[in-house]
């Protein structure tokens, strides 16, 4: 499966750009490749954010998310790399992913990425 790009995840207007609200998405299959071994790595990625003027639309996350399976990457750059590209896509005024990775070597590991559109 080809990686799907920032550029092909669908947005769409904010119904409501007026009002703070969060939007929260959960991906509790999520794969992607350990870049040392090429064993799969299991995580549950959590996706939350404050909208600004435009939102993401869901098929096309699902997508997105799914073509890291093909891909290795340590924890730590697969989730700023999802955090990067949803906001290059959307512009929120914050967002928040939460990588939950499954137990590999006897060690847990959660990355959480924080972002806050500048003033």
């Amino acid at each position: 499966m080809k990686k799907q790009s920032f550029n092909e995840i669908d947005i769409f207007p904010n119904p409501n750009p007026q009002r703070d609200y969060e939007i929260k998405m959960e991906c509790p299959e999520f794969t992607c490749l350990c870049p040392k071994t090429g064993q799969p790595d299991f995580a549950v990625i959590t996706i939350s954010y404050i909208p600004d003027k435009l939102c993401i639309e869901l098929k096309s996350l699902k997508l997105y998310l799914w073509s890291f399976r093909d891909e290795g990457g340590f924890h730590e750059k697969v989730v700023n790399q999802i955090c990067d590209d949803l906001v290059s896509a959307c512009k929120p005024r914050k967002m928040k992913v939460v990588g939950d990775f499954k137990v590999r070597g006897g060690i847990y590991t959660t990355v959480t990425v924080d972002y806050t559109k500048p003033a």
